[in-house]
């Protein structure tokens, strides 16, 4: 797979020219693909990093970051009914609290197994949500305030991506798809993106290349492998089903472009 330059985000290739030695450790990391059901099919949510952002900046990425210290807590942990087993619970949390930290979409429910409010329309879960990103609060503290448990139901893993050894900042990352809970919409924090649309799979993919989506490899190859269900519902169980396979590429600089030679290791 060969990505032109003028398609990746600003200064990205760069980075293949001063590898670090040695290579930086990587960082366990979560994201969530949250998809929604559309008239052309399930649709993806694509949020744009600010320019100044410290990773792929300008990039179009899903909701994501470092798994912090707080999603490895016990208490939280109890709160799931039916843990899963693979990978471990610390990365679904984590992918849960920055998906409520970048769009505001809290994937929680009550005892009931009702959903939790929108955010944007619930005053205490609005202040939360800020609280978070200040640093000011845990995941824990959301749900035990608003009587929630974190909702696995509607999410599956997907992939598994770590960062090449050249790159100076790496993450061990898990990706989930996560239905959009009734009721709820997403608003990006603007501190941290400066767009955000909602596109089918197909129609991300013909926008990247034509140029108009910078988006990096992980980013281009889950989007590939979402193609096809007719539904939300279809797209979950399917990717609930296949296997997940580690994978450590190599960047190599080719004459018109970044050249990502993928090796594989099977996860599950």
């Amino acid at each position: 797979m060969v990505i032109p330059f003028e398609k990746l985000p600003p200064g990205f290739a760069a980075t293949l020219d001063a590898p670090p030695s040695p290579p930086a450790v990587a960082d366990p990391a979560a994201t969530a693909v949250l998809v929604r059901d559309g008239a052309e099919g399930p649709e993806v949510l694509l949020l744009r990093r600010q320019r100044a952002s410290g990773f792929v900046p300008g990039a179009y990425v899903f909701p994501g970051g470092r798994v912090d210290r707080a999603d490895a807590d016990d208490r939280l942990a109890a709160l799931v009914t039916h843990p899963p087993i693979d990978p471990p619970l610390m990365y679904w949390l984590a992918a849960i609290r920055e998906v409520f930290e970048e769009t505001g979409v809290l994937l929680a429910c009550d005892a009931h197994g009702l959903t939790a409010p929108d955010a944007h329309a619930d005053v205490a879960l609005g202040e939360w949500r800020e609280a978070l990103l200040s640093d000011q609060g845990t995941l824990l503290d959301v749900l035990r305030d608003r009587g929630l448990r974190p909702d696995l139901q509607g999410m599956a893993y997907c992939a598994h991506w770590i960062t090449p050894v050249v790159e100076p900042r790496r993450y061990d990352t898990r990706f989930f798809v996560a239905a959009l809970p009734a009721g709820q919409d997403a608003q990006p924090d603007a501190r941290e993106m400066s767009d955000a649309v909602w596109l089918t799979p197909d129609a991300a993919l013909a926008r990247f290349h034509e140029g108009r989506l910078p988006m990096v490899f992980p980013t281009v190859r889950t989007l590939e492998g979402l193609r096809g269900p007719a539904s939300v519902a279809t797209l979950l169980a399917a990717a609930a089903a296949s296997p997940v396979r580690s994978i450590l590429p190599r960047l190599v600089r080719g004459a018109t472009g970044v050249e990502l030679v993928m090796d594989y290791v099977e996860e599950k």
